[in-house]
């Protein structure tokens, strides 16, 4: 069942490339609009049933996130079929070849140098590599936030999110490495300074 959209008023946070229960409970408990699951290449990806497992009590108002990227059709319908997520997100270019199973909400991702020519109703942005914390062009990121809903991802911290809030203006934000103690180990204090940055907005 998809879960339905949370009002825009605030600034909707999606918590990404969690692995634990206890990553998952502490965006839960900090206020995340939407937890992420990655199951492309990545020190953070996670299996679907292994993501099943560590989101069973994610509360009905919190979206469950499958990111993929570049993914066969095999690995979505396994996706789709035991993880069960509210939203898949990939690149644009990828919904372009596979089948996405019916009712299923979609996030297209659009990176740095990539113009889309028809708007989605959201999209998420970033740089040009997912995952490393590298910024992304904030005033591409503006100028598309100024037609569409964007969720702006890429290098995000609590250190620098109330600036890109200011200088973007997107629907959303969302956040993995800037949360993290090392590589694909979330910090449950970054997780929640993070989330009062945005929320100070």
């Amino acid at each position: 069942m998809i879960k339905s959209q949370l009002p825009t008023r605030m600034t909707w946070i999606k918590i990404c490339g969690l692995s634990t229960r206890e990553a998952v409970s502490a965006a839960v408990d900090a206020g995340a609009d939407a937890v992420g699951f990655v199951f492309a290449e990545s020190k953070r990806r996670v299996t679907p049933e292994h993501a099943a497992k560590i989101s069973q009590q994610v509360p009905e108002g919190v979206l469950r996130i499958a990111v993929l990227h570049h993914p066969t059709q095999t690995l979505v319908n396994e996706v789709c079929s035991v993880f069960q997520p509210d939203v898949l997100q990939t690149d644009a270019a990828d919904l372009d070849t596979l089948q996405i199973p019916g009712g299923m909400s979609v996030l297209p991702v659009w990176r740095d140098g990539q113009s889309p020519s028809v708007l989605p109703k959201r999209m998420l942005y970033e740089g040009k590599v997912s995952g490393t914390g590298t910024t992304a062009d904030w005033r591409a990121a503006h100028a598309l936030a100024l037609k569409t809903e964007v969720v702006l991802a890429g290098g995000l911290n609590a250190s620098n999110v109330a600036e890109a809030l200011t200088k973007v203006r997107p629907f959303g934000v969302d956040v993995s490495s800037g949360v993290e103690s090392a590589p694909g180990i979330k910090d449950p204090r970054k997780i929640e300074e993070f989330i009062r940055a945005v929320r100070k907005q």
